[in-house]
């Protein structure tokens, strides 16, 4: 079987490496591809993955994204006529979506956020079967014209996928000339430029961030998404010998288990830290979503949009090793009983061909 994988994010690129590995150890042959986009070209090339790259992000104008989509799926069908695959597998990609469905290839789609409406509208109703977490309701999705016998759960966060035999690589240290034995605090902006974002409140951390520095000597690790966020947060930041902005795709999941404590004002990297067992603080500028309300119900994650209250939260859980040891040992307990999502999709999908 010849399968198609469109790779649009980090996320993506980490969860779809083990799917691609195992379709390809059973015999099938696996064609992937990605658009031009910071992070993920640098985390495939880190990765040794092969992904072509179509089209690009279209940052966050509206009409930009329009134009970019619209080119992609114009080269996405001309390449994707060549090589005829069996099916194609995506994070609702909107253009690997409409490509499929315009040349009758059955797509299958993957996604654990209702909450963007923009990209769920114009990819469920095109998709042949959705896979998602269990712990977002089936009702969440039928909205988007997808029938509840076409929704098959896996009892897993997705991050479980590349957590199962994780183990920490302390060559992030070096990297980002850290100290192991002074306390690290991880910090990840927001998706700023996603259509499910645009126009929402500015998250909270850019206040959050300088009463860090007011506050402690801890070192403050900045993972920016967008070039744009870089030139910024350097800029902000400039000469503050505790911040570090990393300016290229690092090991993420490791300096999250090297940290006392993670905020983030996203979704894919809190869920990440919380299954790791990294004290979680989540200031997500939106309404929680259904993961990030299932992790604050385990005691994982904590949420404020309230800088005070969050910088407060955060040099409590450096003080107290206690409670860090706790939630460590939650994690555990909670990540032992979820299966690898990959092995659902891929048990699935070949029945299902």
């Amino acid at each position: 079987m010849k399968v198609w994988i469109d790779i649009l994010t980090p996320k993506q690129a980490l969860f779809f490496m083990n799917l691609s590995l195992k379709l390809k150890e059973k015999g099938h042959q696996v064609i992937q591809t990605t658009r031009r986009y910071r992070e993920v070209n640098q985390l495939i090339k880190a990765k040794g993955l092969k992904a072509k790259v179509v089209g690009k992000h279209g940052g966050k104008d509206l009409y930009k994204k329009l134009i970019s989509s619209v080119e992609r799926i114009i080269n996405l069908a001309a390449l994707i006529k060549k090589i005829s695959p069996d099916i194609a597998i995506s994070f609702s990609s909107v253009e690997a979506s409409r490509v499929a469905f315009g040349l009758n290839i059955p797509h299958y789609c993957v996604s654990d956020s209702p909450h963007a409406e923009a990209v769920s509208k114009l990819t469920i109703p095109l998709s042949k079967k959705l896979f998602t977490p269990f712990v977002v309701p089936k009702n969440a999705w039928v909205k988007y014209g997808i029938s509840k016998e076409n929704i098959i759960y896996y009892n897993a966060l997705d991050p479980i996928a590349w957590l199962k035999n994780f183990k920490i690589n302390k060559n992030v240290l070096s990297m980002l000339n850290l100290n192991e034995d002074k306390p690290i605090i991880a910090v990840r902006p927001e998706e700023s430029f996603a259509a499910y974002l645009l126009n929402k409140k500015e998250s909270a951390i850019i206040k959050v961030i300088h009463l860090l520095i007011e506050k402690t000597d801890a070192q403050i690790v900045v993972l920016p998404r967008y070039q744009e966020q870089i030139f910024f947060l350097k800029k902000e930041f400039k000469n503050v010998e505790n911040v570090k902005i990393a300016e290229k795709i690092i090991d993420g999941a490791s300096l999250l288990g090297l940290s006392s404590v993670f905020i983030g004002a996203g979704g894919t990297m809190t869920a990440e830290a919380a299954l790791i067992g990294t004290p979680t603080i989540s200031c997500f500028p939106s309404k929680p979503t259904y993961v990030e309300k299932f992790l604050i119900k385990k005691g994982l994650v904590k949420r404020s949009l309230n800088p005070k209250n969050i910088v407060k939260l955060a040099l409590k859980y450096i003080e107290d090793k206690n409670v860090r040891r706790e939630i460590s040992q939650k994690a555990k307990a909670l990540t032992l009983k979820m299966e690898d999502p990959t092995n659902i999709i891929l048990e699935k999908i070949l029945i299902l061909k």
